[in-house]
């Protein structure tokens, strides 16, 4: 059964790495429902509870630890690499960061990071339109996992198209991972957080695979409450007339990609907030290896800036 799904899961986004040159023309959207990934999703979640509750009941602490602490860099591949890294170029990191980034990044399986990149730079570019994939305007379960279930809008295909993706085709991890990606998603999403608390600790194959699906589903709903929850409910100190809005709450658990608001009005700061350090633990770990001499040239807003910006778009008074 395991291998199945597996199998399944590999199959979750094959075909998603191509786009069409033409452009489609304009048509009336009716969802298509994809059922193989409604059926993979509920699965998700279903194992993905029972996992939580043998973590609290019947599996080993180590287990526990092990896979929280996986679930916590795996994230970090999406926060500070796909998305700081990779897609906005907020900053720059020399080849072990860059490699580190790629394994951790592979390991949320959240497809490989040139269709991470081009999804989200379409997102940025289209925002709440029908080429945006995750359009908040449809709302709250369309963008947090709806646009998963059904097929994409012909416009977010045709202005995928048109994305500059020149500096991550020439990146040559990125190459690696998105010719490989099947095989190496497999085993640093799956085969890896399963075999360690095997081999380390003893722990059962029934456990360790349901607790594996739990973190990753609890990885994939964190990034989602960032498409959804921050494009719902929140405050818009720098940008009224646009969905994102800075909320805390989401701040706190997606490690800094909360402040929706301020990052879609300045994409480039790698901080992705006007305060780097208020439940921001990416920036932290991004400030962490420019010390090490890994990561540098960060980009930043000037304190004058985002307050003109403010002042002139803010929801709020000054």
């Amino acid at each position: 059964m395991e291998t199945d799904i597996l199998e399944n899961l590999v199959m979750n986004f094959k075909g998603t790495d191509e786009v069409p040159a033409k452009e489609s023309h304009k048509v009336d959207y009716e969802w298509k429902i994809t059922w193989r990934n409604v059926i993979i999703f509920i699965y998700i979640h279903l194992a993905g509870l029972y996992g939580l509750y043998v973590a609290f009941y019947y599996a080993k602490l180590w287990t526990f630890i092990w896979l929280y602490a996986f679930g916590i860099f795996s994230g970090m591949g999406i926060t500070a690499g796909a998305h700081r890294l990779w897609c906005h170029r907020s900053y720059k990191a020399k080849w072990p960061l860059r490699f580190i980034l790629m394994i951790l990044q592979t390991a949320a399986f959240q497809d490989n990071i040139y269709v991470w990149v081009r999804d989200h730079r379409v997102h940025h570019k289209f925002t709440d339109t029908d080429a945006d994939p995750y359009n908040a305007r449809r709302g709250f379960f369309f963008s947090h996992i709806g646009w998963l279930m059904v097929r994409k809008h012909p416009d977010v295909i045709s202005k995928g198209a048109t994305i500059n993706m020149s500096d991550i085709e020439q990146d040559p991890l990125v190459v690696f991972q998105r010719k490989w990606y099947p095989y190496l998603m497999v085993l640093c999403c799956f085969i890896v957080p399963i075999l360690v608390p095997m081999w380390a600790w003893d722990e059962s194959l029934w456990y360790a695979w349901h607790m594996a699906v739990a973190r990753y589903g609890i990885n994939l709903n964190l990034t989602w409450s960032v498409n959804s929850v921050a494009h719902i409910w929140g405050v818009k100190p720098y940008d009224k007339s646009i969905t994102p809005t800075d909320n805390i709450g989401v701040s706190f658990i997606t490690f800094g990609e909360g402040w929706h608001n301020y990052h879609h009005v300045f994409p480039w700061d790698y901080k992705g907030a006007e305060f780097g350090n208020y439940f921001n633990i990416t920036t932290a770990v991004i400030n962490f290896f420019a010390y090490l001499g890994l990561a540098y040239d960060l980009k930043t807003a000037s304190a004058d800036i985002v307050k003109k910006r403010a002042l002139r778009s803010s929801e709020m008074s000054y």
